[in-house]
């Protein structure tokens, strides 16, 4: 075995191995019983995300046949040990499971402005072990699973990645987005091109490219060359059967065909990472006609159950997004230490640590200030999704959640700590733009600065109120050494 060959089969490029990993993890539950795809599967799945339990691999699919196919849920979920709860995300990124989630996104932006890794070309792959074509495709009669019991179909796409290219050829977008059986050889789902084009679907494809599939890279970037900078190896891709698309070569699942912008079809509802289903409230969106299923022997599904927290559109959509804004901000030479959504904003916030050294250096103020950084992000493709940032000073950790709500609720004064933006694009999926009382799509957006104005002149003049800060070393190394003895857990 070649040592390019070796890399291909690693964690981080190969979804196969991933699962395998979270076994050696003892992150891994194999249910061997018959499970239903119509809701039993997902609800399993989602009660896993919502208490942090091992990852359901489910070896018995009810309708599965011919070894098409297994699924497997919350594969970028949290862990229950706190040691290990990026473990998932982690192993995505060939990183060990007790990586912090500072690491995991230093990783992801090690390669902000590294040269791409260009993909190789093969002749072959795993996902070829299988093939179906034309009239012989039903995807009514597959086990794709219904994951709300409102949702307005069944998601065989919950964890892919479309595949298209620009109309000029010179640019393949991966992205994700949900996808609906809409009949035996259509999907529906919502990824806009403009124009009828050539498109694959990759499912089960190596764990850092989704990471990669997931961030609002620039246009015109190859998200197979960021996965190759990212992993310092060169991605294996293979053509498709009945386009000239190219794909991850050890993907479980592909069907491919063409997307079609002026044949659409209603979709949804579906219950978004926001955690809500309106219901009966379904949109006209693209379809797409599939000409060919490939995959692997017994392939395998990845599943994510969106809703309340915390599942992968939290884990890794959310936390791409804010570390793309982080970037953004030292880019542009603003004082930004940390960027981080807390699973709390339910992906809507971003926290933004300033360095307080910096800030002061700089001779502003709240208002100018956080209108820099509003103008920068609100108006970038980054700050697409996010609607609230939160700018917090230097003693506050922007990965624990109750750290910035206690810096949000105490030190940013409504109205006056606020600055809003009402002449933005706006992120039309949240529920309060949805179905809210203004605009669908244009503003919505705020600063709010939990800075208090000391920070921006001499620096803080308090200490926090808490055993870390308001007792002497000696004090708590004491109460510590002898807290079980004392009888205390």
């Amino acid at each position: 075995m070649s040592l390019r060959t070796f890399a291909q089969d690693l964690p981080h490029l190969n979804f196969r191995s991933f699962v395998e990993a979270l076994r050696r993890d003892n992150d891994l539950v194999s249910v061997t019983r018959e499970v239903d795809p119509h809701l039993e599967v997902a609800a399993i799945t989602r009660r896993v995300c919502e208490t942090a339990g091992k990852a359901p691999l489910f070896e018995n699919v009810k309708g599965a046949k011919n070894g098409f196919f297994r699924c497997f849920g919350a594969p970028a979920s949290l862990r229950k040990d706190p040691a290990q709860r990026y473990g998932r995300l982690a192993r995505h990124l060939a990183l060990e499971p007790t990586a912090s989630m500072k690491e995991i996104l230093d990783k992801i932006l090690s390669v902000a402005h590294a040269p791409p890794i260009e993909p190789n070309v093969v002749d072959t792959g795993s996902c070829k072990e299988n093939k179906i074509f034309g009239d012989d495709i039903d995807l009514t009669a597959i086990p794709a699973p219904l994951v709300h019991k409102s949702d307005g179909g069944k998601y065989i796409q919950t964890y892919g990645m479309h595949i298209v290219q620009s109309p000029d050829g010179k640019w393949t977008n991966w992205s994700v987005a949900r996808a609906m059986v809409d009949g035996k050889r259509h999907l529906v789902g919502a990824v806009k091109t403009g124009k009828d084009c050539k498109w694959a679907l990759a499912l089960g494809v190596p764990p850092a490219a989704i990471v990669a599939a997931s961030m609002p890279i620039p246009d015109g970037v190859s998200e197979a060359g960021y996965v190759g900078a990212l992993t310092g190896t060169a991605l294996d891709l293979v053509k498709c059967e009945t386009n000239d698309l190219l794909v991850p070569a050890n993907s479980e699942i592909v069907m491919e065909g063409t997307l079609s912008i002026t044949e659409t079809a209603p979709e949804g509802p579906y219950g978004e990472y926001h955690g809500y289903v309106f219901l009966g409230d379904a949109v006209p969106c693209p379809r797409y006609h599939v000409d060919c299923i490939t995959h692997r022997d017994n392939a395998i599904l990845p599943v994510s159950a969106s809703g309340r927290l915390t599942d992968e559109t939290h884990t890794v959509s959310g936390t791409v997004a804010a570390a793309e804004i982080g970037q953004l901000c030292k880019d542009a030479g603003l004082p930004i230490k940390d960027a981080f959504p807390p699973f709390e904003g339910q992906m809507t916030w971003v926290a933004l640590q300033v360095d307080g050294e910096k800030l002061r250096a700089m001779n502003t103020n709240s208002k100018d200030f956080s209108k820099r950084v509003g103008d920068l992000v609100f108006r970038s493709k980054p700050g697409y999704v996010i609607h609230r940032l939160i700018l917090v000073g230097d003693d506050i950790d922007v990965y624990d959640g109750k750290d910035v709500m206690w810096a949000f609720s105490t030190r940013s004064r409504p109205g006056t700590d606020e600055t809003f933006y009402e002449d933005v694009r706006g992120f039309e999926i949240i529920p309060y733009m949805s179905h809210g009382s203004a605009s669908k799509d244009t503003g919505g957006k705020v600063v709010s600065d939990a800075l208090l104005p000391i920070e921006y002149t001499t620096g803080r003049d308090w200490e926090a109120a808490d055993f870390e800060h308001s007792y002497t070393e000696e004090v708590k190394a004491k109460v510590l050494a002898n807290w079980e003895s004392d009888g205390f857990d």
